[in-house]
């Protein structure tokens, strides 16, 4: 996200002081809700989707991952880099391309 984006996010949970309700906690819980919200965009619709829902949905698993991070102190390149880098060692290309087996089983 660009810095100006991350700092509207931050601006508006600090206007309407809710950062009292951002314990890490409550964040995760947050982020599987909407998540939930944004699959049951897809459910029982047999390919078409509105969307407008799914960017709403998937725009507020974000915002609320971004105050996760924000309530962590964490920076969202060093750990996305970081998961990549593991998962690069768990699923080398020599064996997991074009191939969804887990990589315990590869």
């Amino acid at each position: 996200m660009r810095k100006e984006t991350l700092e509207r996010v931050r601006r508006f949970t600090d206007e309407r002081e809710w950062d009292q309700f951002h314990s890490p906690e409550n964040l995760a819980k947050s982020i599987v809700i909407e998540a939930a919200e944004l699959l049951e965009c897809f459910q029982w619709n047999g390919g078409e989707y509105d969307m407008q829902h799914v960017k709403e949905e998937l725009a507020d698993v974000l915002v609320y991952s971004y105050n996760l991070l924000d309530k962590l102190g964490l920076d969202v390149d060093e750990i996305v880099n970081m998961k990549m880098s593991l998962n690069e060692e768990k699923y080398p290309v020599a064996k997991a391309k074009g191939n969804a087996t887990k990589y315990n089983q590869l």
